[in-house]
């Protein structure tokens, strides 16, 4: 291969190539190309960018991400939920469980094939033995029936009682100015504010999922937030809205998204 000047014709650059200069070139090139393919896919970052070659960290901090958004968007979730439900018990908006006892009743007892309800005869003896082992033991085996007491928050009348029917999802309980209204039982408070129609607002979220609303109080001394004990002051009763001229104290209690009849649990007088 010869090179000359285009005007001179005079010659500036040859080379004399033969078969063994080509592949020696050409191994030599070879060589150094797969070198530093090799050094920037085994010692430099730019291997992350080559398909298959991902390091092991950035794998596991992807695994670690996607475990952390599925169980945030797990609790946001809940949280959406638990929010909906302390709507629904400020406004009142509330489905009810159209079930019938008595009906469940009759359905089960349709369901229910007798022939292979009958107890055999060992499982009668084995009743037998049980009962006169059990006999004297009543005080060994006697278990309380409810995991905790519900402490009344106020002590009065009951001007209006709980009525489905009539969608009050409370009792109403009259009570003297300044009374302190008690928790009634341990808990978190989730809600602590005023609001228009029912003035101040105390809602406690306690074991068991069930949630006690306390409503017309005068006053809080307690924040959203705060850790309260059974019995616990949480605020003062009193006329805080002007729509309203008598005092009392309008008391709910929920259980799983649905209303219970405090009457049930609690004596207020």
């Amino acid at each position: 291969m010869v090179v000359l000047n285009e005007d001179t014709f005079e010659e500036t650059f040859s080379l004399k190539l033969n078969l063994m200069n080509v592949f020696v070139v050409l191994m030599l090139s070879s060589i150094f190309l797969i070198g530093i393919t090799t050094y920037i896919i085994a010692f430099t970052p730019l291997r992350e960018y080559i398909p298959g070659y991902a390091s092991t960290k950035l794998k596991k901090d992807a695994l670690n991400l996607a475990i952390k958004s599925d169980s945030l968007e797990k609790a946001v979730k809940l949280n959406d939920l638990y929010i909906s439900s302390i709507k629904k018990i400020l406004t009142g908006d509330v489905e009810y469980a159209k079930l019938s006892k008595d009906s469940l009743i009759a359905a089960e007892r349709a369901k229910l094939d007798v022939s292979k309800t009958s107890a055999s005869e060992a499982e009668i003896k084995l009743k037998e033995q049980s009962q006169n082992e059990d006999k004297y033991n009543v005080f060994e085996s006697a278990k309380p029936k409810v995991n905790f007491v519900l402490f009344p928050p106020v002590q009065g009348p009951i001007i209006e009682k709980f009525s489905t029917s009539n969608k009050h999802l409370a009792v109403k309980i009259a009570v003297a100015n300044n009374t302190p209204i008690k928790a009634i039982a341990n808990g978190t408070i989730v809600f602590a504010d005023w609001t228009p129609s029912s003035g101040y607002v105390i809602i406690i979220r306690h074991e068991d999922v069930i949630l006690s609303v306390y409503k017309n109080a005068a006053s809080l001394t307690k924040n959203q937030g705060d850790s309260v004990r059974s019995g616990e002051v949480i605020a003062l009763a009193g006329n805080s809205t002007s729509n309203n001229t008598s005092i009392n104290l309008h008391f709910e209690l929920w259980k799983d998204g649905f209303p219970i009849d405090p009457t049930q649990f609690i004596n207020f007088e």
